[in-house]
């Protein structure tokens, strides 16, 4: 039986990673409810008889949407294994990982979850994930079977921790009637070159597409910086410690990675001279009127452009089906830029599903996660374009499946069929990091605080990751 709770829709689908390397394995042929459960009788504190094969199964998830897509396959799989029961709940980024948290002290956390990149090292640390190696053996689920992030959710004692379910990756979605009165082409968002000294033709892009309330746009003598009708581009600061909606897809065309390591990297590189000059360059669209400056606007990403505020914006797959239900507006997508030697760099991860250690019912938790990340059901919850499946075939058919309501996803999945996508470091204390070095970032980008915050970030993250 399927309960699906949604405590608030999650306005950040997932902020996410970054290490310069190809997913592990390449995803082939891409070519182209409602009871309300009190935490207190969740998760393995109120799950039956305690029979670690059958029970009452809570899955977690911080994704609205997601929650309705997987939703989707607990039927089949409950018909299929008699004596488990699958419940389904939702609550909102912030609230998610508080109340995940809660659950773990006090031993009633979830028997399976959503995981991400930057919260389950801590997690192992605490020791609240069962390594799932040993039930991956006994019930010869096909690991192989995953496209993407085996390695990242291979934790340093050797162990998995999680099976992925997805991935994703960020580029630009654009007003195409915007474009077109601009007298650009879709060959000039398709292919947008970028450079922190001059903004290479992304900014001609940006700078074409903003227009001031007289009607004058950036790059004609008279723009009105203070008095702007139409930005650009969205403002493309803050976004957390790697910038996945915004910088990170620029930051790393020069070279510059966010770890010194690909793994529990000792520092990130926030002192480093190329990161300083992408984040002045990003800054200074603000200051000249090309986008808003950082905190401007209280909406998201899809209602600027839907209100016309904003031209193009910078916004991750996971957003598709939503910047595509936009009302009246004809919406394209781009890929990230192109750096200087003519290559992308799209940040990308993959969340996973992981198994609480305080689980009374283990093998029946398992069981519900490996269904989870089988083409069974990621065909089924695929089909929805909420998230890009972690199964090569599942992917092709959720492909086909946005193409038919008319999203062409090619310029995501292209990045990722040429090898130019990387994903985060694993690192320990993501929550502590998150709750230190994302003020910094805000305070630059708001203009509170100038070029001394990047050194005070680097040691900072020095000191976090030392611990």
């Amino acid at each position: 039986m399927i309960t699906v709770d949604r405590h608030r829709t999650s306005a950040t689908a997932r902020p996410r990673p970054h290490r310069r390397n190809t997913p592990a394995r390449t995803l082939l042929a891409l070519g182209g409810a409602a009871t309300l459960l009190a935490l207190s009788a969740c998760g393995a504190g109120g799950a039956g008889d305690g029979d670690a094969a059958t029970g009452t199964i809570q899955w977690w998830t911080w994704d609205d949407k997601q929650a309705v897509s997987w939703g989707k396959c607990v039927e089949p799989f409950e018909q299929a294994n008699p004596g488990i029961e699958v419940k389904v709940q939702q609550y909102a980024w912030d609230d998610y990982w508080t109340k995940l948290t809660a659950g773990f002290v006090a031993g009633n956390a979830p028997d399976t979850f959503m995981d991400h990149t930057s919260n389950y090292p801590e997690f192992v640390d605490q020791g609240q994930l069962l390594a799932l190696d040993d039930l991956i053996e006994e019930s010869g689920y096909d690991v192989g079977q995953l496209g993407v992030g085996v390695d990242t959710w291979t934790y340093s004692d050797g162990a998995t921790y999680g099976l992925p379910k997805d991935w994703a990756t960020v580029g630009f979605f654009y007003d195409k009637a915007k474009l077109a009165e601009a007298g650009l082409t879709e060959d000039d968002v398709q292919n947008m070159t970028w450079n922190p000294d001059d903004g290479g033709t992304f900014e001609k892009v940006v700078a074409r597409l903003t227009v001031d309330e007289n009607g004058v746009r950036g790059d004609e003598p008279g723009f009105d910086k203070d008095n702007v009708a139409t930005y650009g581009i969205n403002s493309l600061g803050s976004n957390g410690i790697n910038g996945q909606d915004t910088w990170a897809n620029f930051a790393s065309t020069t070279g510059w990675e966010l770890g010194d390591k690909d793994s529990f990297p000792t520092t990130f590189q926030y002192e480093d001279e190329r990161f300083v000059k992408t984040a002045k360059y990003l800054r200074g669209l603000g200051e000249r009127g090309l986008s808003p400056v950082e905190g401007q606007f209280t909406l998201g990403p899809a209602e600027q452009l839907g209100t016309g505020s904003v031209a193009m914006v910078s916004g991750g797959s996971w957003y598709a089906t939503t910047f595509f239900a936009l009302d009246g507006v004809d919406v394209g997508i781009a890929p990230s830029v192109l750096g200087e030697d003519g290559q992308r760099a799209g940040l990308s991860n993959s969340n996973a599903d992981s198994v609480w250690a305080g689980t009374k019912h283990p093998e029946a938790a398992f069981k519900w996660v490996a269904y989870m990340n089988s083409p069974e059901c990621q065909d089924v919850a695929g089909a929805d374009g909420t998230f890009f499946p972690s199964i090569d075939s599942s992917m092709e058919k959720t492909q086909a499946a946005l193409l038919d309501q008319g999203i062409d996803v090619t310029p995501y999945t292209q990045q990722f069929v040429d090898g130019t996508l990387f994903e985060t470091p694993v690192f320990a204390g993501g929550q502590k990091m998150g709750s230190a070095i994302s003020p910094l970032m805000e305070g630059y980008f708001t203009g509170q605080r100038e070029d001394d915050v990047f050194a005070e970030m680097d040691e900072l993250s020095r000191e976090i990751l030392a611990e």
